[in-house]
């Protein structure tokens, strides 16, 4: 399986440390989120990973080159615009030849921890024939305890019935399948425009993680996590 990291994005929330950097070129525990994403991928058996890049794409860029992670590594630039999040994905599809890949976004504090987990909702997808599966947690486990819930969660199926009561966040971890691109004519469009259309048929699964949820979302969260790890 491929995957890619995405790694577009502004970082608005983390100014003025992102006005110079790219957010997943801050660094915890003295490591990148970028590197910390790649290591995990690499954990996990991944060999072939795309970068999306936009934002400081330069830096990125640099970044990858100057280091050896022992991987295939293809950065893709968005030159013109920031994509989205499905957009970037949609830009990229045809690395991944038409299989399922991985979506990770580098701004969650991945440890080998998940590679379990990892394992579990790649072994549903594929027995399932699944379409797309995330891994969520429960807002109570979340570091930032003012976070949102983005879903709820009945049956490893993923809903928003409760909308004042959603209880799950996306950890930034989705197994998906090429398909579920097909036949869009937008360039610039979030992953939520999959998501929704898969919620309507029933078709989100997910799996829940027990993992305590550390998500670098905010100047104040990053600088409490430098205290922690």
């Amino acid at each position: 399986m491929k995957a890619i990291i995405l790694s577009a994005g502004y970082g608005k929330r983390l100014q003025p440390l992102t006005k110079d950097c790219p957010k997943s070129l801050l660094k915890i525990n003295n490591k990148t989120l970028l590197s910390n994403s790649i290591k995990f991928l690499s954990l996990y058996g991944i060999k072939e990973i795309i970068i999306n890049v936009h934002y400081l794409a330069g830096q990125i860029i640099d970044y990858i080159d100057k280091n050896n992670f022992n991987l295939v590594i293809k950065i893709i630039k968005e030159e013109k615009e920031i994509l989205n999040t499905g957009g970037s994905i949609l830009n990229a599809i045809d690395f991944f030849s038409n299989e399922p890949f991985l979506v990770i976004n580098p701004d969650t504090v991945w440890n080998s921890d998940y590679i379990k987990e990892l394992k579990i909702m790649e072994k549903e997808f594929i027995s399932k024939k699944q379409k797309c599966s995330m891994l969520v947690v429960n807002k109570e486990k979340s570091f930032d305890k003012d976070l949102k819930g983005d879903f709820n969660l009945e049956n490893n199926l993923i809903n928003k019935k409760n909308k004042n009561n959603l209880k799950y966040i996306y950890t930034g971890l989705q197994i998906i399948r090429p398909e579920v691109f097909s036949n869009l004519t937008d360039k610039v469009f979030s992953i939520n425009k999959i998501w929704d259309k898969l919620i309507s048929q029933n078709e989100l699964n997910a799996i829940e993680s027990n993992i305590n949820f550390f998500h670098v979302s905010t100047l104040d969260i990053y600088n409490d996590l430098l205290k922690k790890f």
